[in-house]
């Protein structure tokens, strides 16, 4: 046997056998690229290659479409209706923060105007002897949306709902399932804008659906609370 033989029966054999190694060679001969100390597959320091059982191929972080994180109109079966604290024993969640009422009359300037998926959610109180309230939602002397409770007409309560365009009323609309505020109660009052209507919930409960009459949407400018009840907040926001 030659020089050559006796060096290629030794490397195969040290490659095969995990015997005896040429002097000078390291004791685990690292390939380039590899890493000083390979794990196997299925190590906990070594990810799992796609495909394998107990690894999943798509993991979901916060946030993504499964997950939304903006509010959904009442009513929608993907999204809870009220934010449940993160379980953790031993621990309270933390108290909210004090809330000042706000001025009513109030106004809130609409610098976008109304959109497709604008929603403005209204928290507040209905006064004790509360007689009635008005949402408006206004471009100058104008008026989109008219939406006012009224809890004594003719003994009767009611929920108006009308436009004023060029300085003329237009047709009342009356019609109404049930009555869902309470003097002396709190409530919230939820008002969607889609591309064809308003859509307005109270208490978390879908109550009605108002047409566009104004069809100038970002001409609408701005929004107005009045008569008897005191308000805790008023917040606008965008629906995904």
């Amino acid at each position: 046997m030659d020089l050559s033989d006796a060096l290629g029966s030794g490397a195969q054999n040290g490659q095969n056998s995990g015997g005896g190694m040429w002097p000078g060679q390291p004791a685990q001969p690292v390939w380039p690229g590899q890493p000083s100390q390979p794990a196997w597959p299925g190590q906990p320091s070594q990810p799992a290659w796609p495909g394998q059982p107990n690894q999943p191929s798509q993991p979901a972080w916060p946030g993504q479409p499964s997950q939304p994180s903006q509010p959904a109109w009442p009513g929608q079966p993907s999204q809870p209706t009220a934010p449940s604290w993160p379980s953790n024993p031993g621990q309270h969640p933390p108290s909210a923060p004090q809330q000042v009422p706000l001025t009513v009359p109030y106004h809130l300037l609409l610098p976008r105007g109304v959109y497709d998926k604008m929603l403005i959610t209204i928290n507040g109180v209905i006064k004790a002897h509360a007689k009635k309230f008005t949402i408006n939602l206004s471009r100058g002397s104008e008026i989109a949306l008219h939406f006012n409770p009224r809890f004594n007409e003719n003994g009767k309560k009611v929920i108006v709902r009308n436009s004023k365009l060029r300085e003329q009323w237009g047709k009342e609309e009356r019609e109404l399932g049930n009555f869902p505020f309470h003097e002396g109660q709190p409530f919230e009052v939820k008002i969607l804008c889609t591309g064809h209507e308003y859509r307005v919930a109270v208490n978390k409960s879908h109550v009605l659906e108002f047409k566009h009459r104004m069809r100038e949407l970002s001409s609408i400018n701005s929004l107005s609370i009045f008569d008897d009840v005191t308000l805790s907040s008023v917040n606008v926001e965008t629906l995904p």
